[in-house]
């Protein structure tokens, strides 16, 4: 009677903790789905107001997004009541690890869309925006692909995830087709020049959408299988390698913008196709800068990524695309629109000035990328 009383309490305390624990995971997964349900709305609003030039919806983002904010508080400490009270390992750890780096990736979409939201109100009066549909189509795909990333999370679906980020070339894709558009309407003076920067940072935040909805997915596959990609090199660095036909202007210039950020743990290399000597008027800008790059020897880019272990691959001109290396691949590989500055020269400009020009678009997508590697 005794024994069997015994098997009894145990049994009834096995089913008591399983339950709680239950409980306490649909309690985070709860919040987590109101905080995906915030972030999408933030970013649906942010997008009405860039096709409106709305400043009262720009408005609305940016008030709101302390909501935000606080949900992610309320998330951070479930999740390190979870730990303490549960102490759990496994599937249920991996769980609530990967809910704390999901929960941080939707808190910082949120801050895309708030960006988004203050960058409208830098071109507000805008008579009209350029190109409308294609900022329609890149908000669109990237919100679509937030919301399934969520979904698979919440559903522990990984197929659900695998199916999901590959959307993020496509995402990459719009945003190259809009920054020629945003650079050609601004050459041919049908976009005014204050206005250029703004609308590529509003394509390049919907971008990032995709990026962050991308590591979703991964933390999601992490939970259900358990495997992590992890693109290191010796000694933790991560390497990231700009790649132009001759190892030009732009990638030396790319990396050395990287070097200068001092982000620890990562590494810029550059490298060419074709790779050849830098050329003035390009050496001596760069020399000036102190952008020791100028002077390296040129480098191959298929050599480097036969000889070291790179995470992301950025092909600078369509040409570089050669090289990336061909999946399944732990390597990240992505375009950017860079134009060559030699035609700002045939439009014009100066070499200094296209030089000026190139270090300020560069600029802003080497730290959006460094921030992002950093988990910044």
């Amino acid at each position: 009677m005794s024994e069997g009383s015994t098997g009894s309490g145990t049994g009834q305390t096995r089913w008591l903790w399983d339950a709680r624990l239950q409980q306490d995971i649909e309690e985070i997964q709860t919040r987590v789905r109101a905080m995906g349900e915030q972030v999408e709305r933030a970013l649906k609003t942010s997008l009405e107001a860039v096709l409106e030039r709305s400043r009262p919806k720009a408005y609305s983002v940016i008030v709101r997004d302390q909501r935000i904010d606080r949900l992610e508080k309320d998330i951070d400490h479930l999740c390190l009541e979870f730990l303490l009270r549960q102490q759990p390992a496994g599937r249920h750890l991996r769980f609530a690890y990967a809910t704390i780096k999901i929960n941080a990736e939707l808190e910082r979409i949120g801050d895309y869309a708030e960006s988004v939201a203050r960058q409208v109100l830098k071109v507000a009066d805008l008579q009209e925006l350029p190109a409308p549909d294609k900022f329609r189509e890149i908000g669109q795909v990237a919100i679509s692909m937030l919301r399934s990333a969520v979904d698979a999370f919440l559903r522990q679906d990984a197929e659900l995830a695998r199916r999901t980020m590959v959307i993020e070339d496509h995402v990459d894709r719009l945003r190259g087709e809009l920054n020629e558009v945003l650079l050609g309407a601004e050459r041919e003076g049908r976009l005014p020049f204050p206005a250029l920067t703004p609308l590529l940072t509003i394509a390049r935040r919907y971008e990032r959408v995709s990026d962050q909805a991308k590591n979703i997915c991964e933390e999601t596959l992490y939970m259900c299988t358990g495997e992590y990609w992890k693109h290191q090199g010796p000694g933790g660095a991560v390497r990231i390698l700009f790649v132009d036909a001759t190892h030009g202007v732009r990638s030396r210039m790319a990396a050395a913008i990287g070097r200068n950020l001092e982000v620890e743990g990562l590494q810029f290399l550059s490298a060419g196709l074709e790779p050849q000597p830098l050329e003035e008027p390009w050496r001596s800008w760069m020399e000036s800068r102190g952008m020791v790059e100028a002077t390296s020897p040129p480098q191959s880019a298929p050599e480097l990524l036969s000889r070291h272990n790179i995470a992301v691959v950025v092909a600078l001109e369509p040409a570089a695309r050669s090289i990336f290396p061909t999946p399944p691949t732990p390597t990240v590989a992505m375009e950017w629109t860079v134009p060559d500055p030699q035609h700002w020269i045939a439009q014009g400009l100066g070499p200094e000035a296209a030089a000026e020009q190139l270090f300020q678009m560069l600029r802003l997508q080497v730290q959006d990328l460094a921030h992002a590697l950093a988990g910044e």
